[in-house]
């Protein structure tokens, strides 16, 4: 299961709030960012590839799945990171459904390891039960529950 690799890797983190989706979306990245895999270009090529999109970064209610449409400048290889915030993360304010808590956050090389990343986490997502279960997650050892639960 992805999530348990992710806690290993020390990809993970936890949040209460953010003032914006900007912030969101860079906290999500951070984990990343602290361990080499990403250079900050990378982040600010997500953020402006969702100003000028729009949040098609959200894949479903509660669920973000932030990545560029760019290309790859500032990824050393290819990977993901998970974040948990508590209160939800407003993309748009006039929908609800543009709304994240759970964000999985891509970095790739090339666009059929971004495509391989995004067909893996979406094939997981669709476990049943599994996003309610992330969303009542609040530490580390809560999301390797989950990995006991759901097997490998």
């Amino acid at each position: 299961m992805l999530i348990g690799d992710l806690v290993r890797k020390k990809r993970v983190c936890f949040h209460d709030s953010f003032p914006n989706w900007e912030e969101a979306v860079k906290a999500s990245y951070r984990p990343l960012l602290d361990d080499g895999t990403i250079e900050p270009c990378y982040i600010d090529q997500v953020i402006a590839s969702i100003e000028e999109l729009g949040p098609y970064i959200v894949l479903a209610p509660d669920i973000a799945m932030p990545h560029t449409t760019m290309g790859a400048k500032g990824v050393k290889c290819s990977a993901i990171s998970f974040m948990k915030v508590e209160q939800p993360v407003h993309f748009t304010q006039d929908n609800p459904e543009n709304d994240a808590r759970l964000f999985f956050s891509l970095a790739a090389q090339n666009p059929e390891e971004h495509l391989e990343n995004m067909k893996y986490l979406a094939e997981e997502l669709m476990t049943e039960g599994l996003t309610e279960d992330l969303l009542s997650c609040r530490t580390e050892e809560d999301l390797l529950k989950l990995e006991v639960k759901y097997g490998q």
